[in-house]
């Protein structure tokens, strides 16, 4: 049986394109000036694209393996992030 192919759905863009729509959206709520019904709505479809670029983020890093080279040949080892620092702001 074939590997089952996740097909993108129809609101989900690309990651770069999902992050600068959110850094849009963040910016609109903090300005603070959007009618409750727009900021609540613009709020969901951030959440939204939050959830889908995690989900992307942890496609990719389940991805990525390092080869190494050892003793008995060629091995994979799982792709280790470096730690992340506190975020200024």
């Amino acid at each position: 049986m074939p590997a089952r192919r996740t097909e993108k759905t129809e609101t989900e863009v690309p990651f770069e394109a999902a992050m600068e729509q959110l850094e849009g959206i963040v910016d609109r709520l903090e300005s603070g000036e959007l009618p409750l019904e727009e900021a609540l709505a613009s709020f969901e479809r951030g959440v939204a694209l939050s959830r889908q670029c995690a989900a992307q983020l942890e496609s990719a890093e389940r991805r990525i393996e390092v080869l190494v080279q050892s003793g008995s040949g060629l091995t994979t080892e799982p792709f280790e992030a470096p730690e992340e620092e506190g975020n200024g702001g």
